[in-house]
C-alpha cells in the first residue's frame, strides 16, 4: 500500500510510522554520544545505563521490581526481540497461540523457529478476548502466548479482567507468554498500560518486551529491550548473541537518557497523540466512515462494510488510493486467513496538516460516492 501511496502521490495513512513527534533532546543525545564514543561493540546485553533505565522505567510506571543486570536484554529493534523469544524459547513442533489480529512476523518467525502457529480470533464489533476459544486451542504441544497490548491494528488495550484469565490459563497449562507491550506508553484517556509481568504469579513466565522507536517516535532507530526473569533470559540472551549480537552504543545511550525525561514529556506525548486521534477519528465519522473509539496505539479503525459490497478491504483500500488519494491498511492483513474484511486502518500519528489534507480527500470521495453508497 506504500508503494502504491507514493506511485500516485496518495497522503499515506497505512503505515504505522510516526511523524513530527521526534524529541529533539533525544535526538541530541544520540548526536553526543555518537561525537563522543565509544565506537566499538558495547556489551551484548547491552549498555548498563540503558538496561538501568529500563529497569527504572519498569518501576517507575508499572510499581515493578526489575534486577537490570540479569533481567533486562537490550535488541536491535522489538522484531529482533520477537526472534530472539521465539528461538531461545521454543523448539520444533512446539505450539504458539497467537491471538489476531496479530503482527505480521509473529507467524513467519514461529514457523522459522520450527514451531506451529495456532491463531485465535478477535471479531467486530467488540472485539472480546474469546475465552473459550482460546482455551480449546491449547493442547499438550503448547509451548506460548503471544499478547499483545495495546494491540498493533485495532488499538485495544486488555483490562484486569482479560489479563487474570490469561494468567490462570498460564498456569493450568504450563504456558509462558510473550508479551508485546511496544505501545505501553500510548494509552489514552487517564488510563494507564496494564502488562502480564505485573501479576506476582506468573511473573517468571512473562518475556515482556519494549520500544524506544515508539516511545520516543524514532522507529528508525530499531532498539528494543526485553524483561523477562533470570531463567527465560539465559536462552533468550544466546539467540540474541547469534541474531544480531548487540546495538549501535550511540542510540543506546540516546535511548537511556530519554527513558529519564520527566513525566512531562509521556504526558505531553499522549496528549498530543489524543489530540490528533480525536482530529481523525471526528472527521472519518464527518465524512461517513464508521470509525471506532481508540484506547491506545497510533490507530484508528473504520468500519467499511456499508461502503464496500464487494466485502474485500484489500480491495478497498487499493480503491481508496487511486480514487481518494488516502491510503490506509486492511485489516485482514493481521490474519492469516483474512477472515475479517470489514475494517481497515488509518495511522493519526501524523502532523495535522497531513491529516486535514486525507480528510478534506476522503470527504470529496465520500461526496462523490454518496449516491453509489445509498
Amino acid at each position: 500500500m506504500s508503494r502504491l501511496a507514493r506511485q500516485v502521490d496518495a497522503v499515506n495513512l497505512g503505515q504505522g510510522f510516526p511523524e513530527g513527534l521526534e524529541p529533539r533532546e533525544v535526538i541530541e543525545a544520540a548526536m553526543r554520544a555518537l561525537s563522543d564514543g565509544p565506537h566499538q561493540y558495547p556489551p551484548m546485553l547491552g549498555l548498563p545505563a540503558l538496561r538501568r533505565a529500563v529497569a527504572d522505567n519498569a518501576r517507575r510506571f508499572l510499581g515493578l521490581e526489575v534486577d537490570w543486570e540479569t533481567e533486562v536484554l537490550v535488541t536491535s529493534g522489538a522484531t529482533e526481540a520477537l526472534a530472539d523469544a521465539f528461538f531461545g524459547l521454543l523448539n520444533p513442533g512446539d505450539e504458539v497461540v497467537l491471538i489476531e489480529p496479530a503482527y505480521d512476523s509473529y507467524p513467519v518467525i514461529v514457523r522459522r523457529a520450527g514451531a506451529v502457529p495456532v491463531p485465535v480470533r478477535l471479531r467486530p464489533p467488540d472485539w472480546a478476548l474469546p475465552r473459550a476459544e482460546l482455551e480449546a486451542a491449547i493442547t499438550p504441544r503448547t509451548r506460548a502466548i503471544v499478547v499483545n497490548t495495546p494491540m498493533n491494528p485495532i488499538g485495544k488495550a486488555f483490562d484486569d479482567a482479560d489479563l487474570r484469565f490469561l494468567a490462570d490459563l498460564m498456569l493450568k497449562h504450563d504456558l509462558v507468554a510473550i508479551a508485546d507491550e511496544v505501545y505501553e506508553h500510548l494509552v489514552f484517556d487517564g488510563l494507564s498500560h496494564k502488562s502480564l509481568f505485573a501479576l506476582p504469579e506468573v511473573r517468571d513466565r512473562v518475556v515482556r518486551i519494549g520500544s524506544a522507536g515508539k516511545t520516543f517516535s524514532l522507529t528508525g532507530w530499531k532498539v528494543g529491550y526485553i524483561t523477562a526473569g533470570a531463567k527465560l533470559m539465559a536462552p533468550i540472551a544466546r539467540a540474541h548473541q547469534f541474531v544480531t549480537f548487540t546495538t549501535p552504543p550511540a542510540l543506546q545511550a540516546a535511548v537511556a537518557f530519554g527513558l529519564g525525561l520527566p513525566d512531562s514529556y509521556y504526558l505531553g506525548l499522549r496528549s498530543t497523540l489524543e489530540v490528533r486521534r480525536d482530529h481523525l477519528v471526528g472527521g472519518l465519522r464527518r465524512a461517513g466512515f464508521a470509525a471506532s473509539d481508540v484506547a491506545a496505539t497510533y490507530f484508528a479503525l473504520a468500519d467499511v462494510s456499508s461502503l464496500d459490497p464487494a466485502g474485500d478491504d484489500a480491495e478497498f483500500c487499493r480503491r481508496l488510493t487511486l480514487e481518494a488519494g488516502v491510503t490506509a491498511v486492511p485489516i485482514s492483513a493481521f490474519y492469516g486467513e483474512r477472515e475479517v474484511k470489514s475494517h481497515i486502518r488509518f495511522c493519526f500519528a501524523k502532523p495535522p496538516a497531513t491529516l486535514d489534507a486525507a480528510l478534506e480527500r476522503l470527504g470529496r470521495w465520500r461526496e462523490r460516492q454518496a449516491p453509489r453508497a445509498t
